[in-house]
């Protein structure tokens, strides 16, 4: 539904002023990184989570009417975000179901695609645009760097030290426990869950004013109202203070065992514990009144679906660290430099492509081809550089550093990685440029446009002929919606024509 005025081509434009050229602009509204939304919309999609499951023990599973009328909100409320802002700034920002799909899906599902090692442009969940030749094409404006949706495992390790990362993990499984435990609370057993009676009270409504809490066989004398809050307001915080406390403790501990491990490691495995107990307790409740109705075998089943699906990816997420993927990501930029090279690798692969290889593989590879020569090393060498800098991996000051392993590798001494980024900086001056926006999600809105353009300039070229004034005019209003479209300012438009200018 928040694609909707994406669609319909009614999205809010903001207006931009060139003082050197006295041209005006309009270009696609995005919330800003630094703006109060872009540092806090965390809070804001927890929060609307919270109201939301205390909607649904207190009024929606009761009143059609206000269970309609909260999904109309939600509806219209993401068809507004649509209009005000592009991309999918929706689920970026405000969706309740973020934090769900965070806890559940980072750093990556058990099936889920690797986009560090991906040839593809187009990865996992970006968004994307059908051309009318059939062909996918991104539709990306960096509307959040770093993006779930194009790379998660990149947006895990990117925010693990951050609190409103802890916030949600532990906050989301204690607030999931409260939502469960509110119904033996308010019962004083689990019969009343398990029955599934919950889910059709005709007089739910009427019972908001009534105690709450039913505790050691007694009432207690606080609304229902104000109870359901309570408890899950109770269960979050106990949740968000006592992940954060055994987080801090076991990081002391582990430290003083051994100071090489890495406080982003700690988190991490604590993380993944957080994400295990909170996959298993859910779904040993979610649907079970309706298990229940099934044959004893089916109900197994499914527990023991749910219990190996958990342990299998607890098993694969426990292993990964930032290192592993760092070392993962840079052996897939030089997969894409070998390819670039056209080798001769048939030989060595076995009926196998490049991107099959493992991270291990490659570098292996890259040692023992006949005609991968010095030169050729440093050439792919300088593609992979080129690559990092201009997606803000690396920097001109820390390149030296992040790059090492892969120097090993191939055999390149850092006097060579010097004259390397000298070369690409007199090549590329922006490359110094520290007002460019320099990240993955950037590159990206700035490829997509430029396919677009490419696509638009040659329909243009072939189109059938059209009087002179006519035709410019309606060339020049497609050129100005695309550039809108992804944002572009004046200089990117500049670099743009000016590299397909200068292409073949």
């Amino acid at each position: 539904m928040s694609q909707i005025p994406r669609a319909l081509g009614k999205q809010r434009h903001l207006r931009r002023g060139s003082k050197k050229t006295g041209t005006i602009r309009f270009e696609l509204a995005r919330v800003k990184s630094n703006s109060w939304l872009g540092r806090n919309y965390q809070f804001i999609q927890f929060a609307y989570l919270f109201i939301g499951l205390c909607g649904r023990i207190l009024f929606f599973n009761a009143d059609r009417l206000v269970l309609g009328s909260w999904l109309v909100f939600t509806i219209v409320a993401s068809i507004a975000v649509g209009y005000f802002y592009g991309g999918k700034s929706w689920c970026q920002y405000f969706c309740p179901m973020a934090p769900v799909q965070t806890v559940f899906s980072e750093p990556r599902g058990l099936l889920g695609s690797k986009a560090h090692t991906s040839n593809s442009r187009i990865t996992q969940s970006m968004c994307r645009t059908v051309t009318p030749e059939g062909k996918e094409q991104s539709a990306c404006v960096a509307c959040q760097s770093p993006c779930f949706d194009i790379d998660s495992e990149r947006t895990y390790w990117d925010g693990i030290s951050s609190s409103q990362e802890s916030l949600t993990r532990y906050g989301y499984l204690g607030l999931m426990v409260g939502f469960f435990v509110y119904y033996y609370l308010y019962a004083g057993n689990w019969g009343y869950y398990f029955s599934g009676v919950w889910s059709n009270e005709p007089n739910q409504i009427a019972s908001l004013m009534k105690p709450g809490l039913y505790l050691f066989g007694q009432p207690v004398g606080i609304p229902k109202l104000f109870a359901v809050p309570l408890v899950l307001g109770a269960f979050t915080l106990t949740g968000i203070l006592l992940g954060r406390w055994l987080t801090t403790r076991a990081m002391t501990h582990q430290l003083q065992r051994n100071p090489k491990i890495g406080t982003d490691l700690v988190q991490h495995r604590f993380f993944v514990l957080t994400t295990f107990v909170a996959f298993n307790f859910f779904f040993w409740f979610a649907g079970r009144p309706l298990l229940r109705l099934t044959p004893l075998w089916a109900e197994i089943l499914f527990d023991g679906v749910i219990a190996m699906a958990s342990t299998l990816w607890a098993r694969q997420s426990w292993v990964r660290n930032p290192a592993l993927y760092s070392r993962e990501k840079l052996a897939g930029r030089l997969s894409k430099q070998l390819e670039k090279l056209k080798l001769n690798t048939s030989r060595f692969l076995e009926g196998r492509h490049l991107a099959d290889l493992s991270t291990d593989e490659v570098y292996v590879l890259a040692k023992v081809l006949p005609d991968f020569t010095r030169e050729k090393q440093r050439q792919a060498y300088k593609g992979v550089v080129r690559e990092a800098l201009t997606e803000g991996y690396v920097n001109t000051a820390n390149s030296l550093k992040m790059l090492d392993r892969l120097r090993k590798e191939l055999d390149i001494p850092d006097s060579e990685h010097n004259l390397i980024l000298e070369e690409l900086v007199i090549g590329d001056p922006d490359l110094l440029d520290p007002y460019l926006p320099r990240h993955l999600e950037n590159q990206i809105r700035l490829n997509a446009y430029q396919v677009a353009l490419e696509r638009q300039l040659y329909l243009q070229k072939n189109q059938p002929t059209l009087d002179p004034v006519d035709r410019t005019s309606k060339e020049e209003a497609n050129l100005r919606s695309l550039s809108a479209d992804y944002a572009i300012t004046p200089g990117e438009e500049e670099r743009i024509n000016c590299d397909l200018h200068d292409s073949p």
